[in-house]
């Protein structure tokens, strides 16, 4: 099974990776899905999602999880049964996870062109450090937004209006970023990675 990279960090965080390759029967070995699972998985059209559903569930049981400790809340954010923060996201070829006691949240996307086409739509102050290399970047700023969005799961939440990403660059691979909505003020440390051009991007929630 490819576990593509596991990544620990300091404050007890755990970033796991997996690079899916297996076929759809072949995911479907070696882990327990429950009633819901199979009924969410068999309703998947696309068979790139039912594999980056079963691959989130290998990734689970690498962490010590089974399919059932996992769960979601009104607002379809996951939980885990034992009280520590999981986030989840899957891309294509991609799917991760990462689980920590405190507020996180992770994302993988696909470096794409027309992530361009598409950036005014989630950046605002952004675009005044972006250099010429924007597809690289601007889908690290969309995946440190997603994963503010995944973490902070408020409805009404605008990635434009409501997140800020401090400038960075490519190979420092970390940066600051920060939610400001309505009378909150949250600010998160950012790392991100890049591999076999997809951009992978968590935030922990850190004191102000």
């Amino acid at each position: 099974m490819p576990l593509y990279k596991t990544i620990t960090t300091p404050n007890n965080s755990k970033v796991l990776i997996w690079k899916i390759e297996e076929s759809y029967e072949e995911l479907l070995q070696g882990i327990q899905l429950t009633d819901n699972c199979r009924t969410r998985v068999a309703s998947m059209k696309s068979e790139i999602h039912q594999r980056g559903f079963l691959s989130v569930r290998h990734l689970l049981k690498k962490a010590g999880y089974k399919a059932s400790d996992l769960f979601y809340n009104s607002s379809g954010k996951p939980h885990l049964k034992d009280g520590k923060h999981i986030s989840i996201t899957h891309s294509f070829t991609f799917a991760a996870i990462i689980v920590s006691d405190g507020v996180i949240g992770i994302d993988i996307e696909k470096q794409r062109d027309k992530i361009g086409v598409i950036a005014h739509k989630f950046i605002d102050y952004e675009f005044n450090y972006l250099s010429s290399d924007q597809v690289r970047e601007l889908t690290v700023v969309w995946c440190v937004k997603e994963s503010l969005y995944k973490a902070f799961a408020t409805d009404g939440m605008s990635f434009k209006q409501h997140t800020k990403v401090i400038p960075f660059e490519i190979g420092e691979q970390e940066t600051t970023g920060w939610i400001i909505y309505n009378d909150q003020l949250e600010k998160y440390e950012i790392k991100f990675l890049e591999f076999e051009g997809f951009t992978c991007a968590y935030a922990i929630k850190s004191e102000i």
